[in-house]
Parts: C-alpha cells; structure tokens; sequence
C-alpha cells in the first residue's frame, strides 16, 4: 500500500499548524503506522536551536523529522534566504524527499511555512507549486488546511480554497488549530461555515493550549475526525456549541 502524502498549510501564521501536524502524526503512530514529518523550510531558528521538529517529536512521539533547509530571520522563506544569502529551496527538492520517505513510512505529512502562497524562491514558487510537483510526481498528495476559529477566518479559508482548487490541488478538509475555551458567536456560527467556505469538511478542532496536555496522544485522537484517525464528530461537536438565535425585534 501507498503512503498518504498529507500537505498541512495554515490561513496564516500562528494558527496551530504544528501543532495540528503533531496531533495528525500522533494519532497514526498510536494505530501502529509508520509516520514522517518533512519541513521544506523552517524560518526563525538558528543552528542549533529546536525548531518545529523538536516540538512535533515532543508532541507525537517516535517519529522520522527531516527538515530541508533552515533560515535564521522569522520572514517568509524567500526574504529569509535572501536576507541569509542562502539558496532558496526548488519544489524538486521537496519532490525527492517525499518520494524517499513515502517509500519506507506509512504517512508523510509536509508542514509548509506560513499560508498556501507564500513564496519560497525569487520565482515566486509556493507551497502549492510543491503540491504540484509531487501529484506530477504520480505520488498521492493531499493539503490539510488549518484555520483560525473567529472573526476574519471565513475569507482566508475561501480565498485558500479557490487557490487550491484553480491549481486542481486536493483540499482534504479543514481543522481549526486553536479552538477557544469560551467560544462566541463567530467562532460557534463558523463551525456551519466553514465547511461551506472551504467546500471541504471541517475534520476537527484541537482545544487552545493544546500543546500543554499531559496525554497529547489521547487529546489528539477526541479532536481528529475518522478521516484523519480520530473519534472526533463535527456533527456533534456543531450541536454542542451551537449558537442561539437572537429574537426577532418587532417593530413599533
């Protein structure tokens, strides 16, 4: 059997995508598989310092973590490389490092830097031309979109969602990376729209501060839907947060 190639790219910086990366790797090592990690370029870290590879394998456990190229300046990976006066990393790179893990793991999941579009070289090539490249490839490849829960999250994930699908890219689904302890209005009416922004199904929601739990595996595996090994039921999870109506003013 094939691996499953899982691209995860977030609507923006900060919104759970390692996290989320972490609970997706942890859910499948707990069924037995066999599990990689590949980020193309890590941006922020020195040498020597821990970068995302240290928190997914402090989160998921056991793991493969290959990590292709690193920039010390928290920018997008072009600027950084530029700025590092570093060589930018080629979708064909990407393309060789899937194709070897997918060879000798079960899943491999490709954690992008920031948003879909972000640029990796002075071409402008993205994440979404590193999807490309592996699907024409003839390796398997899917993205996972992870989104914020409140105000402004509907736009970005259309917006994402019309980039993907101009590029005929596969949108698997979306989960929210950090779902509030005191949901409002808008994060509780999103769990409706989402999906409908997105045209994919909404495939979880790990709770804030997720990355603190003491059994991440267990928290991992009630915040996952089936289709991404976990328990997680957005029907249900929809009916327990859902939003009230306001009562209609009448007019006098």
């Amino acid at each position: 059997m094939s691996a499953r190639i899982l691209f995860v790219t977030g609507t923006n910086t900060d919104v759970g995508k390692t996290v989320a990366t972490a609970a997706v790797a942890a859910v499948a090592l707990r069924a037995g598989r066999k599990v990689a990690v590949l980020k193309p370029g890590q941006t922020g870290v020195s040498p020597g310092e821990p970068g995302d590879a240290a928190e997914v394998r402090r989160l998921a456990g056991d793991l493969t973590f290959r990590e292709l190229v690193r920039y010390p300046e928290p920018l997008a990976p072009d600027t950084a490389a530029r700025r590092a006066g570093m060589a930018y990393l080629s979708p064909a790179e990407v393309v060789g490092a899937v194709a070897e893990l997918a060879s000798t793991h079960d899943l491999v999941l490709v954690e992008g830097a920031g948003g879909l579009l972000v640029r990796y070289d002075d071409e402008g090539r993205t994440l979404a031309d590193q999807v490309r490249a592996v699907l024409d490839a003839g390796l398997p490849a899917e993205v996972l979109l992870i989104a914020s829960a409140g105000l402004g999250t509907l736009n970005i994930v259309s917006l994402t969602a019309e980039a993907l699908a101009a590029r005929e890219l596969p949108l698997t689904g979306v989960v929210v990376g950090s779902w509030p302890d005191s949901p409002g209005l808008a994060e509780r009416c999103n769990l409706a729209d989402l999906p409908r922004s997105a045209g994919a199904p909404l495939l979880g929601a790990l709770p804030e501060r997720a990355g603190g739990a003491e059994d991440f595996a267990d928290l991992a595996a009630t915040a996952l839907a089936p289709a991404l090994g976990g328990t997680w039921n957005a029907e249900h999870f929809a009916q327990a947060h859902r939003a009230v109506s306001a009562p209609l003013r009448s007019k006098g």
